[in-house]
């Protein structure tokens, strides 16, 4: 059965809201007291023990913000002014390259690399929302809906479900081929962007590689008369690259790898991934860069080539930052002639001593167990540049 001839109904359980639910949702939201205290904590922790009467402002100050909204555009609108607000707080700028060759008149699947639950899509989609293109409908694990509130916000910005909590096999394959189906039938049939991350969860160690298995499930929905490049082709997937001068989850990241490896498994507190949201929001980043790269339309015979063709764009057109040079230096004892930021420059031990001076005091200040991890985190967007030159 093509695209076309599917009932969208059949994808009610994973699909984002739709306009008509916008108004209905958005006030079920704003009447949600846990959202509102979240909301509060996170604004002003330093208030914790009035959170009661901020939270009661934050709620009234939100309805006020969505008073007049009555579809996804509308809050997007609204989003995207706070999430402006976000990147200058927290960032010495977004930069983007990429955009202004993405074809207008198609929808694409963007593939990208994975840093941050949260930011990586958001700055994503506001990269494209600030150049006057469509924003796309993105895909995150069902580990992130643990709170109603936390469905509402994240199905309100257009962001469908990937269910990762199958108990059997059966149910593994029945999730893979829903999602399978639901990204061909958004892009083909619905003219819509999808945005999904190279691998399940975020690249702890710093290095960005796509899992073949991600293409096979796009691979799931083709026919057997269709070629595998071909089927690439209907998709126009697009690698997409971000990158970060600071990582504000660089701590958590480090240890819970140095907690698995030494132990049999790592064991996530209630809630963990919303506290790392919150803390990837409001984290100073520095400088992040967003690279889009070219809708693949060479000869991928397999899933396998998919994947090393993603890699080959995200890995090449990574932005290095010198906190990623300052790091591979001091592990290996050398730093390679490589360019940083955007637009690009020569890395300069001189220029960047301050830089320096902060990222071995920010290294100081992580627990000694887990330091080379932190380390090598920032160090392997190097190596894997030097990988595939």
């Amino acid at each position: 059965m093509r695209a076309g001839d599917w009932d969208s109904s059949r994808f009610d359980e994973i699909r984002p809201y739709r306009d008509e639910e916008v108004r209905d949702v958005l006030d079920r939201l704003i009447a949600d007291p846990e959202m509102s205290h979240a909301a509060a904590h996170l604004l002003v922790p330093k208030l914790a023990r009035l959170e009661g009467p901020v939270a009661w402002l934050v709620r009234q100050f939100v309805r006020f913000e969505f008073r007049g909204v009555k579809d996804v555009r509308g809050v997007q609108r609204v989003v995207s002014r706070y999430l402006d607000m976000v990147v200058n707080r927290t960032s010495s700028g977004l930069t983007i390259s990429g955009l202004d060759t993405l074809p207008r008149d198609r929808a694409c699947l963007f593939v990208s690399n994975h840093r941050d639950i949260a930011m990586d899509p958001a700055l994503s989609i506001l990269a494209m929302y600030k150049e006057g293109h469509e924003t796309a409908r993105i895909a995150i694990g069902d580990n992130l809906l643990s709170k109603q509130f936390a469905t509402d916000i994240m199905k309100l910005n257009k962001c469908f479900t990937v269910r990762r909590e199958s108990s059997n096999r059966r149910e593994k394959l029945q999730a893979a081929t829903e999602l399978s189906n639901y990204i061909y039938h958004s892009i083909v049939h619905d003219n819509e962007h999808v945005w999904i991350a190279q691998m399940s969860g975020r690249a702890k160690d710093g290095m960005d590689r796509t899992n073949p298995a991600l293409a096979a499930m796009f691979a799931m929905t083709k026919d057997r008369e269709t070629s595998f490049a071909d089927f690439w082709r209907q998709l126009h997937i697009v690698p997409l690259a971000i990158s970060y001068e600071w990582d504000p989850c660089d701590r958590r990241k480090a240890k819970e790898l140095y907690v698995k490896e030494h132990r049999e498994a790592y064991r996530k507190a209630e809630h963990e991934d919303l506290g790392a949201i919150a803390k990837g929001v409001v984290g100073h980043k520095g400088h992040v860069h967003a690279a889009f790269g070219t809708p693949i339309e060479g000869d991928c015979v397999d899933v396998s080539s998919l994947a090393e063709e993603i890699d080959r764009q995200i890995i090449g057109n990574y932005v290095l930052h010198p906190t990623n040079l300052i790091a591979y230096e001091m592990l290996y004892g050398e730093t390679p002639d490589l360019p940083v930021s955007w637009p690009q420059r020569p890395w300069s031990a001189d220029a960047d001593g301050d830089i320096r001076r902060q990222f071995e005091q920010r290294m100081q200040h992580i627990d000694q167990r887990w330091r080379p991890k932190a380390l090598q985190a920032y160090a392997n967007p190097v190596v894997s540049k030097l990988a595939y030159r």
